[in-house]
């Protein structure tokens, strides 16, 4: 495991774009949910061997006034490298929202916050109105906002310029570990990005988040495919290794895809088949 933290600090001190969100420089590009896990403690490892400094934490779910035992989720990490990313899941609305926010910054819970706005409690989709309608109160208020969000480029620009720290586009529905079903859209919000784009939701396996980061996404979130998985913990590092692979692809790896998407300009040998069979 401390092998794998080496390569995760490594990997980011030798990367030319670091990732800042709200002034605080994150070496791992893989935030993690603390949700579903079978145990506090077991969650707590898996977030270790993630190498995670971002981890969320449902407000209906913790008491940042409770006193530190095994039940306080609070009470498995490591709050000195760690960003806790309070979020608002479970608010229909915008006004839930804030007074949700609000009452954790008054618990101690400081001014991050992940902005979930969900009305429909079955499919779990954001809704783009009052998610913009609560950045703008937030942000005024001294927030560091990072709104969920469809993948929707009209409303990302929105979002940056209410004052967002970040946007956080679905890959695809929460808890459905289908990957990145949003591709050409998220395409279009990284292209126009001015704050971190981080792919949020829907990543099942350790090649959708290589995917998202290739694509030149900025970070990723994943929660449920960690938590159900045979061994959190492994998996765990599984997630770590390939936010890693996915970020150096993206620096150094192949070029010459089109701006359209995963179509190459033309086909060409690996090895030279002139030449040689003309000598």
């Amino acid at each position: 495991m401390e092998n794998l933290k080496n390569l995760v600090l490594s990997s980011a001190e030798n990367d030319p774009d670091p990732l800042v969100i709200a002034g605080r420089k994150f070496s791992s590009r893989l935030f993690i949910g603390t949700g579903k896990f079978s145990s506090q403690e077991l969650m707590g490892k898996a977030v270790k061997a993630s190498c995670s400094e971002m981890v969320t934490v449902a407000l209906r779910r913790i008491d940042l006034n409770q006193t530190i035992d095994g039940q306080d989720p609070v009470a498995h990490l490591d709050l000195n490298s760690i960003q806790l990313l309070p979020n608002t899941s479970g608010a229909k609305n915008a006004e839930e929202a804030i007074r949700l926010a609000i009452l954790a910054r008054e618990m101690g819970g400081g001014n991050w916050v992940k902005l979930e706005v969900t009305p429909d409690p079955v499919y779990l989709m954001p809704d783009p109105v009052e998610t913009l309608r609560a950045t703008e109160s937030l942000v005024k208020d001294g927030f560091h906002v990072l709104p969920y969000i469809h993948a929707d480029p009209v409303l990302a620009l929105r979002l940056q310029d209410a004052g967002s720290s970040t946007v956080m586009p679905l890959g695809s529905p929460i808890g459905t570990n289908q990957g990145i079903r949003t591709k050409e859209s998220l395409r279009i919000i990284i292209e126009q990005a001015r704050v971190p784009v981080v792919v949020d939701a829907g990543l099942g396996m350790p090649s959708h988040v290589s995917d998202a980061l290739e694509m030149g996404a900025d970070a990723v979130l994943v929660n449920t495919a960690i938590a159900i998985s045979k061994d959190p913990v492994k998996s765990a590092a599984a997630f770590a290794l390939a936010a890693v692979a996915g970020r150096e692809a993206f620096l150094y790896g192949l070029h010459g895809k089109s701006s359209a998407g995963d179509r190459w300009s033309k086909a060409e040998a690996s090895s030279p088949l002139t030449g040689f069979l003309d000598s």
